[in-house]
């Protein structure tokens, strides 16, 4: 089952790339794990992949990304269907993973391995891999973006970090803007802090 998020305050993603070796009668399979935020960070790595293993038959993958369990995408890359990608992705959601991608890179060794056999390589190849790198525990965060004067920085930084907020984007001239993620479990508390300081506007991001 896909991570349906968006009614909890937390998710699970994984924070550094791991890599794994899985070997089935002379074909190698090498996984590698990534966290990704978006497609761009998955072509990326993907094309810095099929850039390290040339010769390599096929680069196949799987990605699931956001919060709301909708956007993903399995690839076979010329695997028999169903045989690579969706493998892939249900080791990623039997972690309950977002923001996660794993790319399989097979040398053939010689030998046909079936429709079974390549489920088998491609899905152990993932799980190693991902069994390599800490699977991290996030806020769930809503955007919003605060206009402030310079001279309110400090009062609204303090908010920000004892919120444990995240800084996405900043702009510090006379006039500041500030986009921070805050956590939905403490979204009201926020909300009523920010409040309570005077000329500092505050709006969700669209």
């Amino acid at each position: 089952m896909p991570p349906i998020i968006m009614q909890q305050d937390y998710y699970f993603t994984i924070e550094q790339p791991s890599t794994a070796e899985f070997k089935d009668r002379g074909s190698k399979f090498l996984a590698y794990a990534y966290p990704v935020q978006e497609v761009a960070d998955v072509k990326l790595r993907l094309g810095e992949l099929k850039k390290e293993h040339p010769k390599a038959v096929h680069h196949c993958f799987a990605y699931r990304l956001g919060l709301d369990g909708t956007q993903f995408r399995v690839a076979d890359d010329g695997e028999p269907s169903g045989s690579a990608g969706r493998p892939i992705l249900g080791q990623i959601d039997s972690k309950q993973l977002t923001n996660t991608l794993v790319v399989v890179v097979r040398y053939f060794g010689g030998t046909l391995l079936g429709v079974p056999g390549l489920i088998n390589a491609y899905k152990t190849a993932t799980s190693l891999a991902l069994q390599v790198t800490p699977i991290v525990q996030k806020p769930v965060e809503i955007k919003y973006v605060l206009h402030f004067d310079y001279t309110l920085m400090n009062e609204v930084m303090m908010v920000v970090k004892q919120s444990q907020c995240s800084v996405i984007a900043q702009e510090m001239q006379l006039f500041c803007q500030l986009t921070i993620g805050v956590p939905r479990n403490r979204l009201d508390e926020v909300l009523y802090r920010i409040s309570e300081l005077r000329h500092v506007d505050i709006a969700p991001v669209k």
